[in-house]
């Protein structure tokens, strides 16, 4: 019988154990447990995610189809709450699991300071996805979020909620930021920088209270200084999390005891992560956590491995910030400082030697040398005869070279290129002399940068030092393998060169394959529609299957019929012809939608255009729930019956519904209207939202309630519904023209900058020509598909199907 293996913890460490088990044919019988509601993601982007820079979708490290190919039992949302070793048993609120080996991965939790207020709603850490969804939410430009603590972490989630315009204030206990790992000029350097990005930093700040009623308002320190607060984030530290293994009478000191093999006190239950302790030292950065995924992976296959610690480097993960620390930098008898300052570039480099060894680095401002340095701290080399030359890199170790490619060049095939994965230029070097001729291969093959990606430049010089000529960086990858050219280049040919059919663009841009793939040809049916609307005729086949079917496939090869209900009103006729249709087509489920529609499920495809034509008799058109366009405008009922409505805002979203409806754009579009602030046709996480004041209408942009969460962001005050529709219609073009395909609005938002956007709809001139040419795509592609094919059944029938359902 296969051994069973059981994981509490789903988190970087046993996913990169699991990793090592499964490539190496391990077989067993493994359940994983997961207190969040999910598997095995990147945290060390999620300040990317917070940001704005990446979305959750990029760092997922294992989906279900992993978990499932390996055949791992998923416990996720379930957390464990006791471990019987008598019996081996774990167990969980939905009953026991058993186990021949168990390893507990619990990670840490973080410390909250003891003062009061620290429990009231909006105070938040940051430890995992929950909590930077929660500051992605509350960090509204002009919302005031405090940070307790001028760590890596804290620094991250302030720069990330700034970055979407919260105003943000950092509280920290030291004279400099980050003083474990810069020393104090390098601390200043970074807080002038954080500074110059509008974030205000107070150093030497005791928090004394968190104030507010019935949430956070306020922050007060120990001084007096109050500063408001919509959000609090403490990043003041962590502790391993071992509440487990106390129960279950493990030995545990300030972390679960381990030995060489990462073996508890107990010899079937290992133990790896933030929750360790071994040989009295804890650990928080991921480059000791995977060596000790590889060791435990080892020792559970039977194979000999011990865990050695080494040494770690740092880097701050904040997009324009260059930052390096390593070693021992701190002041001592013997030892000696090279500095190099250059104020005009904000550059500052130290060096601290003790004898003839190097032993500690900080940089801030130029950090390309980062990897060389750090290597000569690890090999303890004597650096006597570099002296004169040490603090300005290896190109001038071997003399002044004006190659770029120097610095890398000198570096030795041991010396570590990615700290996070323990990946050394050698081991790169081999990957790409054996085909790993792009960046992906590299990271597949080795793992180099596929982590916290501030190794990025570094594999990518190694790349290019490898293969000289045939190496092409790609910092926005093209759109197919059918092109070199990226979404961005296609769009601006297409206008600049006129192409206008699909064929057009791929002789004059050089396709590569014939015909084009799933991938290129949608997104060139899109650009060529919103660039030609008056001249491009719509390629149907060039389209995903649910487009061209106008219903939604489902997984049993039936389809999902909805009609559209105008700002979610409906009338006992409609409500009569639905129910017909359902009884007459024998539909086996009617669903009421999030999106205040009526969904048809279970649709036979030979029937679509019968259904179609009996809904269209009743008057009703297609709700274009399956297209990459408007898909719902939902409202409340608003002043015409609400005693707190301050506006007609079912009228309004009729209005919108109306206007925008059968527009094709980049991604799904959903509005909403809400006619007061309670909001409760919740405006405020859609791709475009109203909320109706007694002064007008707030308009806000960016939202998302799917994969990701994010609350919209404030576009424009309009004074009339007039203004609202040429606001709203003139913003939808400008993300027609100007996004990828795909991407929702909150990821183009993302990228070009609410600011960008704003300037763009305040200005009369531009917005009224925004609208007015929205108004003219509408009068060639505002139709009735339905009522197209249920006329002429015959025009319907499908066309030779391309496979183009992997992005939908």
């Amino acid at each position: 019988m296969k051994q069973r293996l059981v994981v509490i913890g789903a988190g970087m460490a046993s996913g990169r154990m699991l990793e090592h088990i499964f490539e190496a044919g391990g077989d067993f019988d493994v359940t994983l447990f997961n207190a969040e509601p999910r598997g095995n993601y990147n945290r060390l982007m999620l300040s990317p995610v917070l940001s704005g820079e990446k979305s959750y979708d990029e760092i997922v490290t294992h989906d279900a189809d992993w978990y499932t190919s390996h055949g791992v039992d998923c416990r996720f949302g379930e957390s464990v709450v006791k471990i019987d070793r008598e019996n081996r048993v774990v167990y969980s609120a939905q009953g026991g699991v058993r186990y021949d080996a168990l390893v507990i991965a619990t990670g840490s939790a973080p410390f909250i300071i003891p003062v009061p207020g620290k429990d009231l709603p909006g105070v938040c850490t940051y430890r995992d996805l929950e909590d930077t969804n929660a500051m992605i939410a509350a960090s509204r430009p002009g919302a005031k979020a405090v940070v307790i603590g001028g760590g890596l972490l804290g620094l991250e989630a302030a720069a990330g909620m700034a970055a979407r315009g919260a105003d943000v204030t950092v509280i920290h206990l030291m004279g400099h930021l980050m003083e474990r790992q810069l020393d104090p000029a390098a601390g200043y350097l970074l807080q002038k920088d954080l500074e110059a990005r509008g974030i205000r930093v107070h150093c030497k700040g005791a928090t004394k209270a968190i104030l507010g009623n019935t949430r956070v308002e306020a922050v007060l320190l120990e001084d007096g200084t109050v500063y408001p607060a919509d959000l609090v984030c403490m990043a003041v530290g962590i502790r391993p999390e071992v509440r487990l293994a106390n129960d279950a009478h493990l030995d545990v000191g300030r972390g679960i005891t381990v030995n060489d093999q990462l073996r508890t006190s107990d010899p079937a239950i290992f133990a790896l992560g933030e929750c360790v302790e071994h040989d009295q030292q804890l650990f928080g950065l991921v480059a000791p956590l995977y060596d000790q995924a590889k060791v435990l992976a080892a020792t559970l296959l039977g194979q000999e491995a011990a865990f050695k610690p080494v040494q770690t480097a740092t880097k701050l993960k904040v997009t324009g910030v260059d930052l390096f620390s390593a070693g021992d930098f701190a002041e001592g008898p013997g030892r000696e400082d090279i500095v190099f300052r250059d104020p005009g570039r904000g550059v500052y480099k130290r060096l601290i030697l003790e004898g003839d060894q190097l032993i500690g680095a900080v940089m801030y401002g130029d950090t390309a040398d980062g990897s060389w340095f750090f290597d000569l701290i690890k090999q303890k080399k004597d650096v006597s005869d570099l002296r004169d030359t040490l603090i300005f890199g290896p190109a001038f170790a071997e003399g002044a070279s004006a190659n770029p490619l120097a610095a890398v060049a000198a570096l030795p095939p041991e010396a570590e290129i990615c700290g996070c994965n323990g990946v050394c230029k050698g081991r790169i070097v081999q990957a790409i002399e054996g085909g790993a001729t792009t960046l992906d291969l590299v990271r597949a093959q080795t793992k180099a940068s596929a982590s916290c990606g501030t190794c990025t430049g570094l594999v990518e010089q190694v790349m290019a030092l490898t293969l000289g000529d045939g190496f092409t960086a790609i910092a926005n990858p093209p759109m197919c393998k059918c092109t070199d050219h990226t979404h961005e280049d296609v769009r601006r040919l297409i206008k600049s060169m006129g192409l206008k059919s699909i064929p057009a663009v791929m002789q004059e841009l050089g396709w590569k394959t014939v015909g084009g793939c799933a991938s290129c040809r949608p997104a060139l049916n899109y650009y060529l529609i919103s660039d030609w609307p008056t001249e491009y005729v719509d390629d149907r086949q060039s389209r995903f299957v649910n487009e061209r079917n106008h219903a939604n496939i489902q997984k049993d090869g039936t389809y999902s019929v909805v009609p559209r209900m105008w700002g979610g009103v409906t009338s006992p006729a409609e409500l009569r012809a639905i129910a017909d249709a359902a009884e007459k087509y024998s539909v086996p489920m009617v669903k009421v939608t999030g999106g205040q529609r009526i969904d048809l499920l279970g649709v036979r495809k030979e029937d679509l255009p019968a259904i179609w034509s009996d809904l269209n008799a009743a008057g009703m058109v297609s709700g274009h729930a399956y297209a990459k366009g408007l898909r719902t405008v939902k409202t409340c009922v608003g002043s015409e019956f609400c005693r707190f409505g301050t506006q007609d805002s079912t009228g309004l979203g009729i209005r919108l519904e109306k206007l925008l409806w059968g527009s094709w754009t980049p991604a799904k579009v959903k509005l909403a209207v809400s006619g007061c602030p309670r909001n409760c046709a919740e405006a405020t996480c859609k791709d475009i939202g109203v909320v109706c004041v007694d002064s007008g209408y707030e308009i806000s942009v960016a939202g998302a309630a799917g994969m990701d969460v994010k609350e919209t962001e404030f576009l424009y005050k309009a004074t009339t519904e007039d203004e609202v529709m040429e606001v709203i219609a003139a913003f939808v073009q400008l993300y027609r023209e100007n996004a990828r395909y795909l991407h929702r609005i909150y990821k183009w938002v993302a990228k070009v900058g609410l600011d960008w956007c704003r300037a763009q709809v305040e200005d009369p001139v531009n917005r009224h020509a925004l609208h007015d040419r929205f108004m003219q795509s509408q009068s060639v592609y505002q139709a009735d598909p339905w009522a197209e094919h249920a006329t002429t059944p015959a025009d319907w029938a499908p066309v030779a199907d391309l496979t183009l359902r992997a992005a939908e």
